[in-house]
């Protein structure tokens, strides 16, 4: 299936302009005689949400695990980061650079209370090694105020994560990246499981990525979650990119009858 181009020609223009926060170009990835992944080209931008959607073996899964370094892309294929090319790339690389995941699953301890999740592994400390609790407990309700959105005295760093919403633990999740300075946000299908308000607080949270002039890539089956949040999408379909979309140049409606089109015939022609 040839890849699609799409009529995104401002959202194009305006692009060039700026470099990559995140540039894959040419990649492919090849397991034994799978390839799920041919010839990909996928970029982020600075505080740009890019939506990645595709049916179940369509290659997120895979794409996404080479933006995070698990996976290396097979010969030809390269990666950049804000303009130059990496070679090393791993999981320690991507992070040192700045690229954290929030899973599905959360990867939260919910025994632990919210500040001591907001700092695991990353714990500052006294000048005699001790772990600082006092600074963390203040960090903590001040990034619960000022990027949560938490105000009520109920709501505080010492609550047990597993006490909160699946909304409210997302919201951990995110604001933990954004306090570490992280440059990309990978976003793996944080709305599943969730209730339709846990859903909108979710969604909330991932606006405030951009509002930080941050970067994030929102891996999801629903478009319904994924558009109205997203600037960008990709459709990825058998290991290839299907489609490129500026979200102001097409509609949810004619996205969906396009993602039809593709799950039914792979192609767009």
């Amino acid at each position: 299936m040839a890849e699609i181009a799409t009529a995104h020609a401002p959202a194009a223009a305006a692009a060039a302009s700026r470099v990559p926060v995140i540039e894959l170009r040419n990649v492919s990835k090849t397991f034994g005689e799978v390839r799920s992944l041919s010839n990909v080209n996928f970029a982020v931008y600075p505080g740009e949400i890019v939506g990645l959607l595709g049916d179940n073996g369509a290659g997120k899964s895979t794409l996404v695990k080479t933006i995070m370094g698990f996976h290396r892309p097979d010969s030809g294929g390269e990666i950049f980061f804000h303009g130059r090319r990496i070679d090393d790339w791993s999981v320690a690389r991507a992070r040192a650079l700045g690229i954290e995941t929030v899973y599905q699953e959360r990867a939260l301890c919910e025994k632990q209370p919210i500040w001591r999740n907001m700092f695991m592994g990353r714990e500052p400390r006294t000048r005699w090694g001790l772990l600082d609790v006092k600074r963390m407990r203040e960090e903590c309700s001040r990034l619960m105020s000022e990027h949560m959105g938490f105000t009520s005295a109920a709501v505080h760093p010492d609550n047990v994560v597993t006490t909160m919403s699946g909304g409210e633990k997302q919201g951990v999740a995110i604001t933990r990246a954004l306090h570490f300075d992280a440059e990309l946000v990978i976003l793996d299908e944080p709305t599943m499981g969730l209730s339709l308000t846990e859903t909108k607080k979710t969604l909330d949270f991932v606006s405030n990525i951009k509002k930080a002039g941050k970067s994030a890539v929102f891996i999801d089956h629903n478009i319904f979650h994924v558009y109205p949040v997203v600037d960008r999408l990709y459709v990825l379909d058998r290991g290839k990119v299907a489609g490129v979309y500026d979200k102001s140049q097409i509609s949810m409606d004619d996205l969906i009858d396009r993602l039809y089109r593709v799950a039914r015939t792979g192609t767009l022609d």
